[in-house]
């Protein structure tokens, strides 16, 4: 099923992890560019393995492996059958899976968990007929804790964050730093140790579990937490559509039942409880770690400059087809139901 060029690259990749010991139809290699430490590597793939084997009934298993290059390339690895499966930031490719950055707005989710499951329902009811997923067989959507403030100096007001260079991954978290006045310094999330340690940027934009996955406590002076955070990050789980393709429907179906909304709520969930683990890190690290209250000026502050954020959002999709202001309801109504749920 594999080809010779396929076939190579996979063996100079470096295997990381293998989740099944017995002979099986069919393997998925799988690409990941985090630490393995980091809650995908820790507990996303292991179990969604499982899932896999189980639900196949052994036929097929799941390797994953570690990717060197820059995450954003990770979709074309996928769509051209370098791997079988991989995940990225979708912000890493501007203009492509515009419509997930629904769930990029800030305010929008409570937590990784509701906001992945918020997400996966509104793109199957709402987006999915646009097509942004063509060449790939999508598994899953995701997103990250709310993303805060990782910096080596206090934020007392937000006027502290004023010329700071701050390092963004991309998406709406951009159209925030500029209205913050900060300078922005493009870069993906692992880059940020480096970057802070060489004085390259004063911070960085990123979820609270960054404090120990990425030993952001080590840098950092000071961590900023906001209610309901600046932004999230929408990932995307993808699947090569000619591996896909090549199972027996039986395989199929095994394999789509445990993705999509399940799927998306385990890496959701994941991220989120490890948060939990940053705050740990920051504070036996020593960083001055704020929880800032709804009614803290400086929370006041960001809501001003975020709005109209959501606005932005919808005039960057109004070339899709499908009706993104319904889409953004939807997904606000998700939000309050799924928290409902809980």
């Amino acid at each position: 099923m594999m080809n010779f060029k396929k076939s190579l690259l996979c063996v100079t990749a470096g295997a990381v992890l293998s989740l099944s010991a017995t002979a099986a139809e069919t393997t998925l290699r799988v690409a990941t560019w985090l630490p393995p430490t980091n809650p995908q590597n820790e507990t996303v793939w292991p179990i969604w393995a499982k899932w896999v084997e189980e639900a196949t009934e052994g036929r097929v298993e799941v390797i994953v492996e570690n990717y060197t290059g820059h995450p954003k390339t990770i979709f074309d690895a996928v769509e051209d059958g370098v791997y079988d499966v991989g995940f990225s930031v979708n912000a890493y490719l501007p203009g492509r899976f515009s419509l997930t950055s629904v769930a990029e707005i800030p305010g929008e989710i409570t937590d990784a968990e509701t906001g992945s499951v918020a997400l996966w329902r509104t793109y199957k009811n709402y987006f999915e007929s646009a097509g942004e997923y063509d060449g790939l067989q999508l598994l899953a959507l995701f997103v990250h804790g709310p993303g805060q403030l990782h910096t080596k100096f206090p934020v007392n007001s937000l006027d502290d964050l004023k010329g700071k260079k701050m390092r963004v991954g991309g998406g709406l978290i951009n159209d925030l730093a500029e209205r913050l006045e900060v300078t922005p310094v493009a870069a993906p999330a692992p880059k940020s140790y480096e970057m802070m340690q060489q004085g390259v940027v004063d911070g960085t934009f990123l979820p609270v579990q960054e404090q120990k996955f990425l030993r952001l406590s080590e840098i950092s002076s000071d961590l900023t937490l906001f209610p309901r955070g600046l932004y999230t990050t929408a990932f995307s789980v993808v699947m090569n559509v000619d591996t896909f393709e090549s199972l027996s429907k039986k395989d199929q179906d095994a394999i789509i039942s445990v993705s999509g909304e399940k799927l998306s709520r385990l890496a959701g969930a994941a991220w989120g409880k490890a948060d939990e683990n940053g705050i740990l890190e920051a504070k036996s690290n020593g960083v001055n770690v704020v929880f800032l209250a709804e009614d803290d000026q400086r929370v006041k502050d960001l809501n001003k400059l975020a709005k109209g954020i959501d606005q932005l959002w919808m005039d960057s999709v109004k070339d899709r087809d499908v009706d993104v202001e319904a889409g953004l309801a939807a997904f606000r109504q998700y939000v309050k139901d799924i928290n409902s749920e809980k």
